[in-house]
């Protein structure tokens, strides 16, 4: 085992802040008494270097590792360390990191072929780094939350969120049974921003953020950033891809175009959408469910607009009624 005791218990009980410095493909290097150089005297050990990887896998019984690109990088197996699911394996000769696949099989006897979260470098840039630091990232929503991306051919899910005060964090979902030992994101330095890229993702996935703050309190949140969420009393972010709709208001517009608006006359209706009208007293309709029903009520009213109380999803809905 490369992993020392302490990497390894850092890696169990989730308190490393760049989990991909342990994780993931890493060059390593090995004295050897038993060969030597050329270029050294024999009573000096000879360097070899190799290649380790480590993966935190749930209900896996063997993985092995297998090069994406270059079919002349070597495969090899991994050899469990924990029974929680921590693998890692090494090979000598290699002098370089290079793309691979985990091919994985798990207590079922059922095999998956997936890239490494912790091979990718990270989603988040240095210059939003930078722009963040200074307030001034103007495009945060496109940085943050999560979002289907292409890395490497590979298509998955970016996560990223900021938790500038806290010790860890971590991606749970439908997809890890909501453990945070597996996919801990990584801190990148002094944002606060923690990210991660996971392959296989797309969206309608349910997703939350396991963060242990600075009080050592777990906390399980719903993403801030997030752009779909579960309807109440339900809380899980789902992953959306906001990229590319195709807006279908065209007659309207065209309409629109053909009135002087400033000379029309103006009544709006403030509502909040959430508490507005319900199914039952624990249960929202969704934005298309309610649509009809408000848009009757707002012509018979006599109403020439609409203005939407804040559309971000609230903690306490209840918070918005009127008690008698």
């Amino acid at each position: 085992m490369i992993l020392s005791s302490g990497e390894c218990d850092t890696i169990m009980q989730v308190r490393e802040k760049n989990p991909h410095s342990l994780l993931g493909m890493h060059l390593f290097h090995k004295t050897d008494s038993s060969l030597t150089s050329s270029k050294v005297k024999e009573t000096e050990p000879a360097l070899q270097v190799g290649v380790v990887v480590r993966a935190m896998l749930a209900n896996a019984t063997k993985v092995e590792v297998v090069p994406v690109h270059d079919k002349s990088k070597p495969s090899f197996p991994l050899v469990q360390l924990h029974p929680s699911g921590l693998f890692e394996g090494s090979v000598m000769g290699c002098h370089e990191v290079y793309a691979y696949d985990l091919v994985i099989t798990d207590y079922q006897g059922r095999t998956r072929r997936t890239r490494d979260p912790y091979s990718f470098l990270p989603s988040v840039d240095s210059q939003t780094e930078f722009l963040f630091a200074k307030g001034d990232e103007r495009r945060l929503f496109d940085k943050l939350g999560a979002h289907v991306r292409e890395y490497d051919g590979v298509k998955g899910v970016a996560f990223a969120v900021w938790a500038p005060n806290a010790q860890r964090v971590s991606v749970v979902g439908d997809f890890n049974g909501w453990d945070g030992r597996y996919y801990p994101m990584r801190c990148l330095g002094a944002s606060g921003i923690w990210e991660i890229f996971i392959p296989g993702l797309d969206t309608g996935i349910r997703y939350k953020y396991e963060i242990y703050d600075c009080n050592s309190v777990l906390r399980l949140k719903t993403d801030p950033m997030g752009f779909e969420f579960e309807i109440a009393p339900r809380t899980a972010s789902v992953v959306c891809n906001i990229e590319g709709y195709e807006w279908n208001d065209s007659v309207w517009m065209e309409s629109r175009a053909k009135k002087n608006y400033l000379a029309e006359p103006l009544s709006i209706y403030e509502v909040h959408l959430g508490s507005w009208m319900k199914k039952s007293a624990f249960e929202s309709f969704s934005y298309r469910e309610l649509a009809p029903h408000l848009i009757e009520y707002v012509k018979k009213m006599g109403f020439t607009h609409v203005e939407f109380l804040p559309v971000a999803e609230h903690a306490y809905y209840p918070s918005w009624l009127k008690l008698g």
